[in-house]
């Protein structure tokens, strides 16, 4: 087996699911008491947050760059940025390090090929939804359209992540708000909706809405256990 390395903390909330999925994978596969080989670092949020506000994301770069060194220091065999919106530094980081990255969006873009997804619909941070690093990795390389949400939306969507999933906090009028962004981006064409936050998922289920939701946690996750277990 080998050594999953996860980059943490943005926020831990989420990393706590990423370390519960990663764990519960490896169980279902192997049985019995296995569980899964991980070395993390894990990087103070309220730092990264005010950066990324700032616009300073080489800074950004430079921390989890450092992290990134620590996972492959500690024994790692690949690397998992546990959260979309860093992504954004992903080329810097792989740059510095000799391990592989396992991309979220390429995971994310690999399952919905499998299910013959072509256009779809991305929640998000405002980074994650407005700037290019996610949408034309999907568009360019995987050939996926990718649909976002209108101004007052995104901003709407944005202000939940930060100020309410990253603690913890899950509110049922926050959730009413994002189900309606979800259908009317399923009116406008898009088969599916992509969970483009790993927090997303704490506030938003399948049970919540008949359109088809990505969770790019569970499905990166997924993908490191495959990885991992792969002879």
């Amino acid at each position: 087996m080998k050594t999953i390395g996860m980059l943490g903390g943005m926020s831990w909330e989420s990393t706590a699911s990423y370390y519960k999925a990663l764990n519960h994978g490896v169980k279902n596969a192997l049985g019995g008491l296995h569980s899964a080989k991980i070395c993390m670092v894990s990087v103070d949020f309220a730092e990264i947050e005010t950066l990324q506000h700032q616009g300073d994301w080489q800074q950004t770069a430079t921390i989890l760059t450092d992290a990134a060194k620590s996972v492959e220091a500690g024994g790692a065999d690949f690397l998992l940025i546990c959260t979309n919106t860093m992504h954004k530094v992903a080329d810097e980081i792989a740059s510095n390090i000799t391990i592989p990255i396992l991309h979220i969006a390429d995971a994310t873009a690999e399952q919905l090929k499998l299910d013959n997804i072509s256009r779809v619909g991305l929640l998000g941070t405002q980074f994650t939804m407005e700037q290019n690093f996610y949408k034309e990795r999907l568009t360019n390389k995987h050939n996926i359209e990718v649909l976002i949400p209108e101004p007052n939306e995104r901003k709407r969507v944005h202000e939940v992540i930060y100020s309410q999933l990253c603690q913890g906090i899950i509110d049922d009028d926050s959730r009413t708000d994002y189900v309606r962004i979800i259908e009317r981006l399923f009116e406008q064409g898009a088969q599916a909706i992509i969970l483009g936050c790993t927090e997303i998922a704490l506030l938003v289920k399948p049970q919540h809405t008949q359109v088809p939701l990505y969770d790019t946690t569970k499905i990166h996750a997924e993908a490191a256990v495959k990885l991992a277990l792969a002879k």
